[in-house]
């Protein structure tokens, strides 16, 4: 059983997602009462202790400014989250310069006050209609959009089903909309249907990602929406890791199912995935958009999002536009990595190699990175216990040769699929996916 701690509704399930922001290494004893101590934050100790001691210790590594420079050790970076490989684009860096130039560094209040520009209300026309969505509601990041999205959209008396695996954005936006939340098991309709069939809620909201932040795989969009309209339910879909990656021209998985512009969907973006930036949307009618302005207080009460980051958004999405061609680029690079790797086939961007334990999920990314290969290396809480993983993102201007630097990496750290794949393979030309089928 999956118990939600913020309102306790249960839903049967066979695979769950740790919904908690506190690290399951944290074993240490806890204080049951008693005299004060000398140091009320000695506990933070023993907490270190134990989670250094599950391979659960986080630490910040700053990237270099570009790949090879300044000494790092970076040649390909399967890491990052530029997918199409915009954030050093010139154009898009030219769009945040101007934008800097001819408004300044910060937005210098809430968008309700004077952190609005023009800017904004052009990014915010373009993602509507890149997406295929009547309005759009430009946010600070993707994470106060979900924020701002759910509480805004839901509240006492209400329901929201949550997909298990659902981004730890829409698990705080859950807990803060004050709704009843049933978390529902990963891709599971039926028990979707079931927590709307019960019934005793005076709206609801059904949520999920359309990609998988951290598994790579899709959820059954028309499936959800069919029992959500069936129930008089809204359908809510974090299209983070859709938008300028899947769907026809990098329009999104809400449009490859024919569902955007929905009345009954709303959508969540990210301009810092596809788009190189920084910030995020929330896409809905007219009326969405309007309700949001009036009643979502991660919009209300944040400073808006920087010019330079609405202009790099701006020239990132109008670079996607001119060259349609860049999503599938990105797909086939992905594709490859997945055959490299033995992953199951992404729906977009991101491979998940499944290793088990934290320690050889750690030991991996590190030989990956002594060869030069950046990767992402996710343990508990981000995922749940005995599923670390390396987590790689493909990127649309990854090369050949890149593609061969990391051949090399995975071998080294033991995650090569195959031993056909070899570096001189690669070299001759003969393609990944072909290499494996031989």
């Amino acid at each position: 059983m999956t118990v939600d701690n913020a309102t306790a509704a249960v839903v049967p399930a066979t695979r769950t997602k740790p919904q908690t922001a506190t690290s399951v290494a944290n074993t240490a004893t806890e204080p049951t009462g008693g005299p004060p101590t000398a140091d009320p934050l000695a506990w933070l100790a023993d907490h270190a202790r134990g989670r250094e001691a599950a391979g659960l210790r986080r630490r910040l590594h700053p990237r270099p400014r570009t790949p090879a420079a300044d000494g790092s050790r970076v040649r390909v970076d399967l890491a990052g989250n530029d997918y199409l490989g915009l954030g050093r684009h010139p154009a898009v860096v030219e769009g945040a310069a101007r934008a800097l130039r001819e408004w300044g560094t910060g937005s210098t209040g809430s968008r309700l006050v004077t952190g609005t520009t023009a800017l904004h209300g052009e990014l915010e026309a373009a993602l509507a209609d890149h997406v295929g969505f009547a309005g759009a509601l430009v946010f600070s990041s993707g994470y106060t959009a979900n924020l701002g999205c759910l509480t805004g959209l839901a509240g006492p008396g209400d329901l929201i089903v949550s997909d298990a695996l659902n981004h730890a954005s829409i698990v705080d936006a859950c807990r803060l909309s004050r709704a009843r939340v049933a978390i529902t098991p990963h891709g599971d309709v039926a028990a979707v249907t079931a927590a709307l069939a019960a019934g005793g809620w005076r709206r609801a909201l059904v949520v999920t990602e359309s990609v998988f932040s951290a598994d790579g795989d899709a959820a059954p969009l028309a499936e959800l929406h069919a029992t959500a309209r069936a129930h008089g339910a809204v359908l809510v879909v974090d299209e983070a890791h859709g938008l300028g990656v899947v769907g026809p021209a990098g329009r999104g998985a809400l449009a490859a199912a024919g569902l955007a512009g929905e009345p009954d969907v709303v959508a969540t973006v990210t301009l810092s995935k596809a788009l190189g930036g920084q910030g995020g949307a929330v896409l809905g009618t007219a009326a969405v958009r309007d309700h949001l302005i009036d009643t979502a207080r991660a919009f209300i009460f944040d400073t808006g999002l920087a010019p330079a980051s609405a202009g790099g958004a701006l020239a990132a999405l109008t670079h996607l536009r001119a060259h349609p061609e860049l999503p599938a680029a990105v797909r086939r690079r992905a594709d490859e990595l997945a055959a490299l790797t033995g992953a199951p086939r992404p729906a977009g961007a991101v491979v998940s190699v499944l290793l088990g334990e934290p320690e050889p999920a750690v030991a991996a990314a590190a030989t990956c990175l002594a060869h030069g290969v950046a990767v992402g290396c996710f343990r508990p809480p981000t995922v749940p216990a005995g599923t670390s993983r390396l987590r790689l993102a493909a990127r649309a201007d990854l090369t050949d040769a890149d593609l061969a630097l990391a051949t090399e990496a995975f071998a080294a750290a033991g995650v090569l699929a195959s031993e056909l794949l070899t570096s001189e393979v690669l070299a001759a030309g003969v393609p990944v996916t072909e290499a494996v089928t031989r």
